[in-house]
């Protein structure tokens, strides 16, 4: 695919020749006219840009604006957008409901959307623009499973609530419901803190999913250098849109695409990032869906891997102090990974969309000795990465748990257990369970939920209760990148498929060492089978439409919770279609 010295293109490779080349796509092209183009502009590769834009949540308000920002930058680089939008779903209103349930479900659906849009219209290259825990990881699989060139853009995180001269964020609202119903704040502050914490457009402002993706984004190399730094609000942001869409068409060029940059490195680069930044362990989740996309084996223990040997040096909420308007103003990735570069602990040989390497990007940023959020490598918050993996006998395929800010590390207790987060949420507003226990929320993994609801809503409640060093909780769901505390997610197998975690009974004791990474069920096998002999699979309510659609594909969580056979299965592109 070239372009002419006249300045026109040779579309004899784009995928758009299909919809706009020859006499027999006359009555495709009359649609064209009536939107307004005219021959010059069918001529020019068509990009989709596409974004989650909706009233859903202020994580999505942004990214309209930021898409036709985007779409200008198309149009200067000689190229014809062609927006379009997709869904989300917030997790933040999802949450503590039977809402959470379309959650995870959402991702894939995102990405089979634009997959869809992108194959029926005959586009050529791909701007993604999102905004929430989903949708960043949904646009992303859809950039590498059409392998056509692509760019990412994050539409930004929310300014932090103010409130007594604190910055407070969504997370604060979610801890204060704990603090309420331990008796701890009157229901005047508990308004004042919903009231105050989210002042305007833009995801959760922690270190929370879409940061963490947002970060995965910058590593990975599917987005510009420093793009996910600024606010929502901050216009200034549509300057990193404009050029998006002009990088997008220097792609299209230099036919460097999703799968050229996104290699093995590539993704053990998005990795430490995740572990230096304390991030979600939903990237434990999200990484190994993007990697089943491209052919790149690459599971949660191959994660746990790498969060060994990456110390934690972003000191970001959850567990740290600030937020990531404070690591923009820091340096943002750039800044994270120069000193991660300088140590070692990135390839910097890989390519990403700029055209340059990972390392050239790098060359001219500086350190700043002046701010305090991203520390050096030599003077990490942890020595070993803020999330970390679980394998044992309660999990042999494995869990995770972030230990960044996390004191309370080892526990072992007896098992308290519930089948459902609703009953586990009901115990605790009421206080009814004691220190030491374990809870167990089980059936709320991908098949068993379905949709690997999270558990923000449970996990605040503990924490703004002031019992989180004193119990763990266990989940074959997830939790939110919100959540502290010794919580474990994603146990795997679930018990929708007769993993251990369906096999326990009140009283079991569980043993769980975040420092050596185990997690164990101290019940005799014998006793174990006898149990599994009377296990039986457990009904659902989600008996027909997109919910139980989602739980006949799904695979575990350990490989990505994917709905479709992604690389292995693969016998044409759609870039090379």
């Amino acid at each position: 695919m070239t372009k002419r010295p006249d300045g026109t293109w040779d579309k004899s490779s784009l995928p758009s020749r299909h919809v706009t080349e020859g006499p027999a796509r006359a009555p495709h092209r009359s649609y064209y006219y009536a939107m307004g183009l005219g021959s010059r502009e069918i001529a020019q590769p068509f990009v989709g840009v596409a974004s989650c834009w909706n009233e859903a949540a202020p994580c999505n308000t942004a990214l309209m604006r930021q898409a036709q920002a985007a779409s200008v930058g198309v149009k200067a680089a000689g190229g014809t957008p062609r927006e379009f939008c997709t869904i989300t779903v917030t997790d933040g209103i999802a949450m503590g409901h039977e809402g959470m349930h379309s959650s995870l479900p959402s991702r894939d659906l995102i990405a089979d959307s634009v997959e869809l849009t992108m194959r029926g219209h005959g586009y050529d290259a791909l701007v993604g623009v999102a905004g929430c825990d989903k949708s960043l990881p949904g646009m992303m699989m859809a950039m590498l499973r059409l392998n056509v060139p692509s760019v990412f853009l994050y539409g930004g995180s929310i300014m932090p609530g103010r409130l007594d001269g604190q910055d407070i964020t969504v997370q604060d609202v979610f801890e204060a419901v704990g603090q309420f119903s331990a008796g701890k704040i009157s229901e005047e502050r508990l308004c004042q803190v919903e009231e105050h914490a989210c002042p305007g457009d833009g995801a959760c402002g922690g270190q929370f999913t879409a940061n963490t993706m947002a970060c995965v984004s910058e590593a990975i190399g599917l987005a510009l250098p420093l793009s996910s730094a600024l606010p929502a609000v901050f216009e200034s942001r549509d300057a990193y849109a404009r050029a998006l869409g002009e990088a997008v068409m220097k792609l299209i060029e230099m036919n460097l695409r999703p799968r050229d940059i996104c290699t093995r490195k590539a993704f053990e680069n998005a990795a430490v990032v995740v572990a230096a930044t304390g991030g979600s362990t939903n990237g434990g989740l999200h990484l190994p869906a993007m990697a089943n996309e491209c052919g790149v084996e690459f599971t949660l223990k191959d994660m746990a891997e790498i969060f060994k040997r990456t110390p934690y040096i972003a000191d970001l909420k959850p567990g740290g102090r600030y937020v990531a308007k404070d690591m923009g103003e820091a340096g943002g990735v750039p800044m994270l990974m120069r000193t991660l570069l300088d140590a070692s602990l990135l390839h910097g040989d890989c390519m990403t969309v700029t055209g340059k390497t990972l390392a050239e990007n790098l060359k001219d940023v500086v350190w700043r000795a002046d701010q305090v959020v991203i520390r050096p490598v030599s003077n990490p918050l942890l020595p070993t990465g803020g999330v970390v993996g679980l394998w044992g006998s309660l999990a042999p395929d494995g869990a995770i748990v972030k230990v960044a800010g996390l004191n309370h590390t080892k526990h072992r207790g007896p098992a308290r257990v519930f089948d459902g987060e609703e009953a586990c949420f009901a115990a605790v507003q009421k206080e009814d369970y004691q220190d030491n226990d374990v809870l167990v929320i089980r059936y709320e993994g991908p098949k068993g939920g379905p949709g690997m609801r999270e558990m923000l809503s449970t996990t605040a409640a503990l924490y703004g209760q002031g019992r989180t060093e004193k119990l763990a909780l266990i989940t074959d769901g997830r939790f939110s990148g919100a959540t502290r505390g010794l919580c474990i997610g994603h146990v795997g197998p679930e018990a929708a498929v007769g993993g251990p975690i369906g096999l326990i009974q009140d009283g079991d004791m569980i043993s769980i060492d975040a420092d050596a990474g185990t997690i164990e069920l101290e019940v005799d096998p014998i006793e174990l089978e006898k149990r599994r002999s009377h296990w039986k699979p457990r009904e659902t309510n989600y008996n027909s439409g997109a919910i139980w659609k989602f739980a006949q594909l799904v695979g575990p969580a350990h490989l990505g919770a994917v709905t479709n056979p992604g690389f292995s299965g693969e016998t044409h592109v759609y870039a090379d279609l």
